[in-house]
């Protein structure tokens, strides 16, 4: 009698923890969620990334008709991670983020930041003024900031950059990651690094708003074009919704909503777009996988 009591505590045990998985599994996978999850690049302050785009909530909420919840993680992993695992609908990346999280996951390619007609931008590479530095080729036994080890245009590009003219990480320079693009440019402006990378479009906005001094700070190289910052959706969602989504975003031009994204409008893209994304990962011998 105790034999059989045990065995069907075992079986109900067993046929609940399948039915609590495949209730997480729906939930997870849902085609057309009642909240979209939007996540946003942790490039600044989650408070402040979510309070300046307070516009584009109330707008997709408008466009889709369905409530719409901004979510900004600590880091570019856990922002990967959360779009792996279903935990997100939507999500802005970068470049190389977005390789990362579509070698992992189940997700699409559909807009990228427009700018000047363009769905490209570049990285810039800087230097402090007093350290004397005037070519990448300076940077040898110096510090060298990028931000996170996730991003393409203060990581990814600038580390090519300095690799096409014979510098290696660790080998010819010291390498550091601060976290963001803000973080670099303040680094290199107060000499705790004599270098860094960052975006073209990120370093301008500094100093234009007077947090970085031209002074102090200088440009000493600018990449080629890249693809822009894409934004992406799970492909499981229902294809109509997926449809109201792109249409949402290619169809954006005001500009007090466009203003935090530095651009102009969206433009289409798909993951093609971003093989030379993949490309300059090999070059460096970046295993996607393990990042």
């Amino acid at each position: 009698m105790v034999k059989i009591s045990k065995n069907i505590f075992a079986l109900i045990f067993v046929a609940l923890t399948v039915i609590l998985c495949f209730s997480l599994a729906s939930a997870a996978g849902d085609p057309d969620p009642k909240i979209l999850k939007v996540a946003l690049l942790p490039d600044e302050n989650p408070s402040t990334v979510i309070k300046n785009n307070e516009g584009l909530k109330n707008y997709l909420e408008s466009r889709l008709g369905k409530k719409i919840e901004l979510v900004v993680t600590t880091d570019y992993s856990s922002m990967i991670k959360a779009m792996r695992h279903g935990r997100l609908d939507l999500a802005y990346f970068g470049p190389l983020s977005y390789v990362l999280a579509k070698s992992k996951s189940n997700i699409e390619a559909f807009a990228a930041l427009k700018k000047h007609g363009k769905c490209t931008y570049q990285a810039v590479v800087i230097a402090n003024v007093a350290s004397g530095i005037r070519s990448i080729s300076d940077i040898a036994g110096k510090d060298m900031a990028y931000g996170d080890p996730a991003s393409t245009s203060s990581h990814l590009i600038p580390k090519s950059m300095l690799a096409e003219k014979g510098l290696s990480a660790k080998k010819h320079y010291r390498e550091h990651f601060l976290g963001n693009h803000d973080a670099v440019a303040i680094a290199v402006q107060n000499a705790k690094a004599q270098a860094g990378g960052l975006s073209k479009p990120i370093f301008e906005s500094l100093v234009q708003r007077g947090i970085i001094d031209r002074n102090k700070v200088k440009v000493i190289a600018e990449s080629k074009e890249y693809p822009e910052y894409p934004w992406a959706m799970r492909s499981d969602l229902s294809p109509v919704l997926k449809e109201k989504v792109k249409r949402a975003f290619l169809e954006l031009t005001d500009r007090s909503i466009l203003k935090p994204f530095k651009a102009d409008g969206f433009g289409a893209v798909n993951d093609k777009d971003y093989d030379v994304i993949r490309e300059l990962a090999r070059i460096l011998n970046l295993d996607l996988t393990k990042m």
